[in-house]
């Protein structure tokens, strides 16, 4: 178990369970949590007591370990991986699959080249009831479905101001940048809020946004990249460390498919009965899928339920079966659906990165020029009045508007704009470098 402070936690509880496993090591840079976790696991493996290392290196050199799982921060997911993989280890590696775009790509040629095993924690891929859903949807349950929405309606506090904080005495602070750059640690909580900073983060809509891109790219059944993405939003409602937005929306064409994401990091209302979720809408009906991901909604135009559908899985034995027979079509959330999902994050933050201040009426105006599938007006409109109820009003205050930028979905790159593709990647800090390609 390669990271063990939050959702290692719940990998370190899930694979003891199983029956078919024993974890055998905990590797975390933090020794305090990296010791809380060998504890723990002991107790739940019946005093079988794993072995605390620092350095996924010393992972990698041992052949005893048959596999891995990853719950780093995201900036850590590919090159553990592509590690791990390379040193003959299957994996399950928690989402985002990537910190960028040509991570998941390597990702998924390492994984093909060397046979390995390697799924995605995008655990709705294994639930019954999501599963049924979805096939509902493409079964044309509920018509001719060419917009899924995806949210992540989740409430957030600041995590405080900037500035320069010290790194916690247990951590090995090397080991834990890893392919980042050493740079002082401007957040003063060290652990966890990395999400809301761009160093080693993706925001929301790279953190909880995954489990419902994968979800709504499944629903859409679109299997590659877009042809466009743009994005709009802005960090609103306070001034504190964190660089990536807590409200922003991100429209993404897949030919005559749209897949539009919201997240909202204010006090909220919920859309359509749900918070964090997929809105599939149909022609004749739409369908909604909650984040608990074991009960999904069918309505018919009038909102009337006409189907639900409900069942959970196992993820983790998902994977441990996986192993077992060597065949990664067995697998529920294969790398490369886990690469494509994380991807449709990067490419809206990637926009929104690349954007400009702007008042509301010249965004509602850019938006409302494009030609997409989605309602401009009406999202921008729920979007404004989601501010103003957290207290922010758009008169007074402007929010950056991404370039709406063109994609060559199979080649993974973006159409005559080198100043995009420098973002589908990172530099790269020795010994800690994703190899490219050509090095695969």
């Amino acid at each position: 178990m390669i990271g063990v402070h939050g959702r290692g936690r719940d990998h370190i509880k899930g694979f003891t369970g199983l029956g078919s496993t024993e974890v055998t090591h905990i590797c975390d840079p933090d020794e305090k949590i990296g010791m809380k976790a060998v504890n723990a696991t002991a107790d739940q493996q019946g005093g079988r007591r794993p072995r605390y290392v620092r350095d996924i290196r010393e992972l990698c050199d041992d052949p005893s370990i048959d596999a891995v799982t990853i719950a780093t921060p995201n900036h850590w997911h590919a090159l553990a991986a592509i590690w791990a993989m390379q040193a003959g280890k299957d994996v399950y590696v928690e989402k985002p699959a990537s910190h960028n775009v040509s991570e998941g790509r390597r990702m998924v040629q390492v994984a093909r080249k060397l046979n390995r095993i390697c799924q995605v924690g995008t655990q709705a891929r294994s639930n019954l009831a999501t599963q049924q859903a979805i096939q509902h949807v493409l079964d044309g349950g509920i018509g001719e479905v060419k917009l899924a929405r995806g949210l992540c309606y989740n409430r957030r506090e600041s995590i405080g101001p900037k500035g320069e904080y010290p790194v916690p005495k247990e951590v090995d602070y090397n080991l834990w940048c890893g392919p980042a750059p050493t740079l002082t640690v401007t957040r003063p909580q060290f652990h966890y809020d990395w999400h809301w900073q761009f160093l080693c983060g993706d925001g929301d809509i790279g953190n909880q946004g995954p489990h419902q891109w994968d979800i709504a790219r499944w629903g859409l059944g679109v299997d590659r990249l877009p042809e466009s993405v743009i994005s709009y939003g802005g960090r609103f409602g306070y001034e504190d460390a964190g660089d990536t937005a807590n409200t922003q929306v991100a429209v993404e064409e897949f030919g005559d498919k749209t897949l539009v994401f919201e997240v909202r990091g204010l006090e909220t209302q919920p859309y359509k009965g749900t918070e964090v979720g997929v809105i599939f809408e149909g022609t004749e009906g739409y369908v909604v899928s909650t984040n608990s991901y074991n009960s999904t909604t069918a309505f018919d135009r009038e909102g009337k339920v006409t189907k639900t559908f409900t069942g959970d899985g196992n993820h983790y034995k998902n994977f441990a079966d996986a192993v077992h027979s060597g065949k990664r079509e067995d697998l529920n959330a294969d790398i490369l659906e886990g690469h494509l999902s994380a991807a449709l994050a990067h490419l809206a933050n990637i926009s929104y990165r690349l954007g400009h201040e702007v008042e509301a009426p010249e965004a509602l105006e850019r938006m409302q020029s494009l030609t997409t599938g989605d309602d401009a007006q009406d999202t921008f409109e729920r979007t404004r009045q989601h501010l103003a109820d957290g207290g922010v009003n758009l008169k007074e205050t402007r929010l950056r508007l991404g370039p709406h930028l063109a994609l060559d979905p199979l080649a993974e790159q973006f159409v005559d704009n080198s100043q995009a593709d420098t973002l589908l990647t990172r530099e790269y800090r020795a010994p800690f470098i994703v190899p490219t390609a050509d090095q695969i």
